[in-house]
């Protein structure tokens, strides 16, 4: 009996490169999800943090000005003005999230709740702030990240 030494090739099989792309596959259906959702919640998590500096400072204004709330005239110019010492910046704060993704301000007034006018220009300033109440939120009704929440319940 003769024995051939067996020719070595270099290099990967067909059938270890298909094995090899399947399990890449699998990965990349596990982790992709996944990385979407973290870029939705940090947007979701950036508003809600800027909701609450930007309420710290309005209930910071409110103790330092004997109850009287920023923006009492109406006017955004004002209330970004009276806002500017506790928010320590030149600029007021962008919203993260909605159509505009801007730091206009919707100035609204009324005894009611500010939800009956969220939306209404939200395409065009994406803050809404009740200048009779001291009420402030995201105007927007879109969606956040979780899918049950929608930005003006922030």
């Amino acid at each position: 009996m003769i024995l051939r030494a067996r020719q070595h090739t270099s290099g990967f099989s067909l059938m270890e490169m298909v094995v090899v792309v399947m399990i890449i596959g699998i990965l990349a259906a596990i982790a992709a999800p996944r990385l979407f959702t973290t870029a939705g919640q940090a947007a979701d998590g950036a508003a809600r943090q800027s909701l609450a500096v930007i309420r710290n400072a309005i209930d910071t204004f409110v103790a330092q000005h004997a109850g009287k709330l920023p923006g009492a005239d109406g006017n955004a110019a004002t209330f970004t003005s009276d806002l500017a010492p506790q928010l320590r910046g030149a600029n007021f704060p962008k919203c993260s999230v909605g159509a505009a993704k801007n730091n206009a301000i919707n100035m609204v007034s009324g005894s009611g709740p500010v939800a009956a006018n969220i939306g209404s220009t939200d395409g065009s300033q994406s803050w809404m702030y009740n200048y009779s109440t001291g009420d402030f939120n995201i105007n927007s009704a879109d969606m956040s990240s979780d899918k049950t929440t929608t930005y003006d319940q922030f």
